[in-house]
């Protein structure tokens, strides 16, 4: 398995592929397809993230203190950022993900192009996966 760094690298990588946001959209919607297929029973209430126009849904186990991440979302683009964020953080420790400063999210030039609302959701998605890491971390 690749290293955190790595991982976020390799991402940087496949969306500097493109010159277009509208492709980067494209690929992002196409991340969402790939998403494992959600269970409807954990599609509750207390798995929503908050902050999110959208709906999405984060469940989160506990292996041997690997965490892996499941995610859904009811918005095609919201779909493919919590994919995208599955997709570097499940499979690692407590530790990595709470020591991780997702920075890589700045170099992809996410933020600054997404509308506002979805902005503020990729951060409280972001803020959800390092709040269930540091949860872990007190186990």
């Amino acid at each position: 398995m690749k290293t955190l760094k790595e991982r976020q690298d390799e991402l940087v990588e496949e969306f500097s592929m493109f010159d277009e946001w509208l492709d980067k959209y494209e690929y992002l919607i196409d991340l969402g397809k790939n998403l494992e297929p959600f269970p409807e029973e954990l599609k509750t209430d207390d798995r929503l993230i908050k902050g999110c126009q959208s709906r999405v849904w984060l469940d989160a186990t506990d292996d041997g203190g690997i965490i892996d991440f499941r995610a859904d979302s009811d918005a095609i683009i919201t779909k493919g950022i919590i994919s995208m964020l599955v997709s570097v953080y499940s499979g690692r420790t407590a530790a990595e993900i709470a020591g991780d400063d997702f920075s890589f999210i700045d170099r992809l030039g996410l933020k600054e192009n997404l509308s506002p609302t979805r902005a503020n959701g990729l951060v409280s998605m972001m803020d959800t996966i390092r709040s269930i890491a540091e949860k872990h971390l007190t186990k």
